[in-house]
């Protein structure tokens, strides 16, 4: 049995569900269920057996294009552990690229930035080769480009501290690094925080990483090691970069946020249209549950 729920437009839902169901089953599926959540009821939920997530995708993205939506291969239920990236994801920006700006690189870094975050470079050589290029950089930088640039991703504190008062464990994972996750974790409420060190001498920037580098595969190993000390309990990720790939489908449901291509199709679902808060309607939470931030 496969789960599909997406955010639908429902004035003009009823002739393109028609058409999508009777497609659905031409593929040899069959259709037990289909209707709006109680709890939130712009979510269109559909139940169908014999079909596989692809197949079942590209109908759906035919019929509703780019309609945020999760497919899960089990009932979804609340997940008891949240694991997210930072940047692009819980924030709007990649503070690498901002910090670059101080020092008249935003150009260059931006471009490795993007060419890392689609899968076209190894992340590990192109954070190096980033970082390399902010050797000198005052270090008091980064206060401030911390207290001037670096803002929420909308819906972001919305998400995370509804998550937890519905009994999840709230783990920010990013390829960025403490001086900035720190913060932007104790300000949306996450419990534990793991990152990348940016090493300083004499107060300034050296122009290395210090210590061993959070690439998509310790990302992948905090999960499992969260998942593990949860006894196994469900779990939700969130990403937008090729780096983010390996917690999306190591998590019971990924979930791509306004994500590069690459993520957007290895994860279970993604939202393109809303902000994050949209993550708590896929997973039928209803708003008057949300803990506002």
């Amino acid at each position: 049995m496969l789960i599909v729920r997406l955010i639908a437009d429902t004035e003009t839902l009823g002739d393109r569900l028609a058409v999508a169901m009777a497609e659905i089953e031409e593929t040899g599926a069959e259709v037990v269920g289909a209707g709006m959540l109680e709890t939130n009821p712009d979510v269109l939920e559909l139940e169908v057996e014999d079909s596989d997530a692809i197949t079942l995708r590209r109908v759906i993205e035919a019929h509703f294009g780019d309609a945020d939506l999760l497919i899960a291969q089990a009932p979804i239920a609340l997940p008891g552990l949240f694991v997210s990236d930072m940047d692009s994801t819980m924030i709007g920006q990649e503070c690498i690229d901002e910090l670059a700006d101080f020092a008249g690189l935003k150009p260059q870094i931006a471009a490795i930035t993007e060419r890392a975050m689609r899968g076209e470079m190894d992340f590990g050589a192109a954070l190096r080769e980033r970082v390399a290029l902010l050797k000198g950089l005052p270090e008091v930088v980064i206060k401030q480009c911390l207290d001037e640039r670096i803002r929420p991703m909308a819906g972001a504190a919305t998400l995370v501290r509804t998550l937890k008062a519905h009994g999840a464990h709230c783990v920010l994972v990013t390829g960025g690094f403490h001086a900035f996750a720190d913060p932007v974790a104790q300000m949306l409420g996450f419990d534990r925080v793991v990152g990348n060190h940016l090493a300083v001498a004499d107060g300034v920037l050296t122009g290395e990483v210090s210590g061993a580098i959070v690439d998509g595969g310790v990302k992948r190993a905090v999960l499992a090691e969260e998942t593990a000390r949860l006894s196994g309990a469900s779990s939700l990720a969130t990403g937008d970069g090729a780096n983010d790939i390996p917690m999306l489908i190591a998590a019971t449901c990924g979930i791509a946020f306004h994500a590069k291509p690459k993520a957007r199709e290895a994860a279970d679902g993604r939202v393109d249209q809303g902000d994050l808060t949209a993550i708590l309607d896929l997973y039928g939470i209803p708003r008057e549950a949300w803990v506002m931030s």
